[in-house]
């Protein structure tokens, strides 16, 4: 089977053309493949397949081999490969997923996709719906204790379901604990991504993440969206600012139309054949 490596932001994943390869059991394969010691090493796996609603459908595994809904980064990713590899040259690209029709706009330089503009959608602030189980229609700045912490967490979903939590001490949080801890508390019914957020200014915010099936990211790109989101209801950010993660930097919107736009650039690091 032939692969592809990409990152967006260093949140690397393998990606297969499914117009040309077949993938008998894509959890297992994503546990294997995914293992940075026994496989090829990677956040996941990203398989691109045909579509009869759009350009492509984007199909994504965790490292653990659950499910993922969307993924920013990957997304990114999926966008440039189509493009350079001949699959669609459409540009704007329409990418099916599983949380929704994803539309992408490609800044194209000499042939080579540079950057790409997500149409992300309407974020979702609703406990139920993201799902949380906690009292109340939204959780904003509720305090929760998870084990001996107590901590104020904000939950959005952005098609799959973020905690955000703000902190003026980034450096020091321990999110190697901290993080399964909370992405598998009983509050989280579908468990749920990581956030541990410092604000430098109204239009600046650094993160730190535990993405859930994968552990410790370099980038996330819904991460960074959610991130915004909590920013804005929690008043910290403007609704247009820089997102720094630890894999670089991604510039998130939440326009006029409550669609929720992110940019960022995505790269090809190799090809292979898995055995």
């Amino acid at each position: 089977m032939k692969f592809t490596k990409m990152h967006g932001l260093g949140n690397d994943y393998i990606y297969v053309n499914c117009f040309t390869e077949q993938v008998a059991d894509p959890p297992a394969l994503a546990r294997a493949i995914s293992d940075r010691h026994r496989g090829v090493g990677s956040d996941g796996l990203i398989m691109i397949c045909p579509s009869e609603s759009a350009d492509v459908r984007m199909e994504m595994y965790n490292a653990d081999g659950s499910r993922g809904m969307m993924c920013g980064n990957g997304i990114r990713c999926v966008a440039k490969y189509c493009y350079e590899h001949g699959l669609s040259r459409n540009n704007p690209l329409r990418v099916e997923t599983d949380s929704g029709l994803k539309m992408l706009e490609l800044t194209v330089e000499a042939g080579q996709v540079t950057q790409v503009r997500v149409d992300m959608g309407e974020p979702v602030l609703r406990a139920q719906r993201i799902p949380v189980r906690l009292p109340g229609e939204r959780i904003i700045n509720q305090v929760v204790e998870f084990g001996k912490k107590r901590l104020a967490i904000t939950c959005v979903s952005m098609g799959n379901p973020h905690v955000i939590i703000f902190t003026e001490q980034l450096a020091e949080v321990p999110l190697a604990e901290l993080g399964p801890q909370i992405e598998q508390a009983p509050l989280f019914p579908e468990r749920i991504n990581v956030h541990f957020v410092a604000v430098q200014s109204p239009l600046e915010a650094t993160m730190r993440t535990w993405e859930r099936g994968s552990g410790i990211t370099q980038a996330c790109g819904t991460g960074a969206c959610a991130v915004l989101v909590a920013g804005v209801v929690n008043k910290k950010l403007s609704r247009t600012a820089t997102i720094h993660l630890p894999g670089g930097d991604l510039h998130i919107e939440w326009a006029a139309d409550q669609h929720i736009y992110m940019t960022g650039p995505a790269v090809e690091i190799f090809t292979g054949e898995w055995i």
